[in-house]
């Protein structure tokens, strides 16, 4: 391999690159744009939850246990109703996800020994995800109100005490496992879909035939191809780390020069499988389609960043063995929570080397089966 070849293709596609407005858009400031809208619009907290109330009772003990909902943090009263009759409309049309339905009668079987009072929640089934949050919330917001209420205020003494520490999110926000994951996917995409462009756009300016005729090997035109965007992934994966830290506070608690090496390993998977893509299809717009439907729908539904794995059928679940993103959100998750190294990612980047090797393999054996043509 003669490296100054090797050096005048990486300087000849960063050329190309420069002069390409919708590639330097998808480089430099699609994933930082993705970072930020994404890391904003998605949230697995469940708060504000919009109820309406309709309280039949009105006593000082009703109006407490509203209070207690609203003070709560979870719920937010929206509407005060007047009779039962409005519930129906109220759910149908999204005005509230829930009514709480408090019963005449409800101070005095409070203070009853014998009896429970009762109270009813009316949830809208819909969102099945959201309803059931909302059901625990509501749950445990009532239960905690009638033990202090029989008790006159006074804490309840239970005979068992969990103490629950949580380790790695304290605070249990969302968005610092949200963000990791999100680079890793945003990379995947990013990696592809540049690289993706790269071989057809000689074919379709007409400039494959000179590349042929020159005395360049395919490993040399590969690894030229690759080597820039090499250097902008890794530039982007500064870019959307550093803005994960300064925006959204997620912390980064293990090595940088470990996520630095293993996002190389990635990356150079992807942009294998991007080059490999556009030497086999040859236009820039099917590629552009391919790459999307190859890396995006596996990344999101099948990494484990959106659905639980575990969750998932046995199929399902031995297909997503066979998807990179996997194993990179387990590697930006570990490293930026956990503070984990190679003692417990060995595994992840084992598989990474492969899929970079794996990459290489089918994008130097595409680019081949081109030159021979």
């Amino acid at each position: 391999m003669d490296l100054v070849r090797l050096r005048a293709i990486a300087r000849k596609e960063w050329i190309q690159l420069r002069r390409d407005t919708r590639s330097m858009i998808l480089a430099f400031v699609l994933p930082l744009f993705l970072l930020v809208f994404f890391g904003y619009a998605i949230t697995w907290d469940v708060n504000d939850i919009p109820v309406a109330v309709l309280d039949q009772d009105r006593t000082p003990r009703s109006r407490a246990l509203v209070e207690a909902l609203e003070s709560s943090g979870y719920f937010t009263v929206t509407e005060y109703l007047e009779s039962a009759v409005a519930i129906d409309e109220r759910l149908v049309r999204d005005d509230a996800l829930g009514v709480f339905w408090i019963p005449p009668g409800f101070a005095r079987d409070l203070a009853a020994p014998a009896r429970t009072a009762r109270v009813q929640l009316l949830l809208d089934g819909s969102d099945a995800n959201t309803a059931t949050i909302a059901l625990n919330y509501a749950d445990a917001i009532v239960a905690r109100y009638g033990a202090r209420a029989v008790l006159g205020g006074r804490p309840l003494q239970a005979p068992v005490s969990l103490e629950a520490r949580t380790w790695y999110n304290p605070n249990l926000e969302s968005r610092h496992m949200i963000v990791p994951g999100l680079i890793a996917i945003i990379m995947s995409i990013i990696a592809a879909m540049l690289t993706a462009l790269t071989i057809a756009r000689e074919w379709e300016r007409g400039t494959m035939e000179q590349l042929a005729a020159t005395p360049v090997t395919r490993v040399e035109v590969v690894l030229g191809k690759l080597l820039p965007y090499l250097a902008i992934g890794l530039f982007d994966v500064a870019v959307t780390v550093t803005a994960g830290m300064l925006i959204f506070g997620t912390p980064l608690d293990g090595s940088v020069p470990l996520l630095a090496v293993l996002t190389m390993l990635f990356l150079i998977g992807a942009l294998g499988l991007g080059i490999f893509i556009s030497a086999a299809v040859k236009s820039q717009v099917l590629a552009m389609q391919i790459a999307m439907v190859a890396t995006y729908l596996p990344a999101v539904l099948l990494s484990g960043f959106m659905f639980d794995i575990a969750s998932m059928p046995p199929v399902l679940r031995g297909i997503t063995f066979l998807v990179p993103a996997r194993y990179f959100i387990v590697v930006t998750r570990g490293i930026f929570l956990k503070g984990v190294g190679t003692e417990v990612l060995w595994a992840q980047a084992a598989f990474m080397l492969l899929y970079a090797v794996v990459g290489l393999t089918l994008a130097t054996r595409a680019f081949r089966k081109e030159l021979e043509a």
